[in-house]
């Protein structure tokens, strides 16, 4: 199902054996646009500490009681490795992080999330073929990704990022929809309030063509008319398939629940 990532900021942490805070922020991959960790506020309990959780730990959202339960004790949360979340989070760090919960890594393989498309893939066993509609845009991990530093990104530093089409602006980054099986980012909402009054947009990270992280822009490989014309996006109405099949219908795309697995994307 399709969250907006808003709905999950603030939500209060549940571990096994009580609350350990509340959502922040979430890093997401740059390549794969897939949220990777969850940056959670432990100041009541830690006494300001952040700490990150892997949506593999994380179950299903509970929104009758507003929490996020998580399949962590408050003792492991708590002698977890430290990160200090102003600073870019290493890739020695993530080998950390991993070897300590035992977490398979997420980068190599051929998956989302190593040899997996979901979290908790390698830890349950099950394979590919049942999630064929659930796998993420751009270039999966590669072996050479072992050698480098991630590509993480904050998505609270990424909203109001300007969105450009190939023939000029067209808004900035208002949020995110999340898919929550995979947890990847299916769809950058944009407000092109500054540019069509009162519009809203769903743009998939398939169509960017560039990034300029330096900048703060987005570049779609779209044109302004065609963004114009897309379907409306309304945030206060259930999305569904039909809406979807109906937003890539109107770019011309094959959408992402009939890709093959693997696919890479320049």
């Amino acid at each position: 199902m399709l969250r907006n990532v808003k709905q999950l900021e603030g939500l209060p942490i549940g571990a096994s054996d009580g609350p350990i805070g509340k959502v922040k922020d979430f890093y997401f991959d740059d390549e794969a646009w897939v949220l990777r960790y969850v940056v959670v506020d432990t100041s009541k309990w830690l006494g300001g500490r952040e700490v990150l959780i892997s949506p593999h730990a994380i179950t299903r959202p509970d929104w009758s009681t507003e929490t996020l339960p998580v399949s962590v004790t408050k003792e492991q949360v708590k002698n977890s490795p430290g990160i200090d979340t102003a600073l870019p989070v290493s890739r020695q760090y993530e080998r950390s992080y991993f070897g300590y919960y035992g977490y398979p890594y997420y980068w190599g393989g051929t998956g989302l999330w190593g040899n997996g498309y979901y979290p908790g893939t390698s830890l349950t066993g099950m394979g590919a073929q049942p999630y064929r509609g659930y796998q993420g845009y751009l270039r999966s991990p590669t072996d050479e990704a072992e050698k480098q530093d991630p590509h993480l990104r904050s998505c609270n530093a990424v909203k109001g990022y300007h969105i450009r089409a190939r023939d000029g602006e067209i808004g900035h980054v208002q949020g995110f929809l999340l898919d929550d099986t995979t947890w990847s980012l299916r769809y950058l909402i944009v407000d092109t309030s500054n540019w069509w009054t009162g519009h809203q947009v769903l743009l998939s990270p398939e169509w960017i063509s560039d990034v300029d992280w330096m900048e703060s822009v987005v570049t779609v490989a779209l044109d302004r008319q065609a963004v114009k014309d897309s379907p409306v996006y309304d945030p206060d109405a259930s999305l569904g398939r039909d809406y979807e099949d109906a937003l890539y219908g109107h770019y011309g795309r094959v959408g992402y629940w009939h890709e093959p697995l693997n696919r890479a994307v320049a």
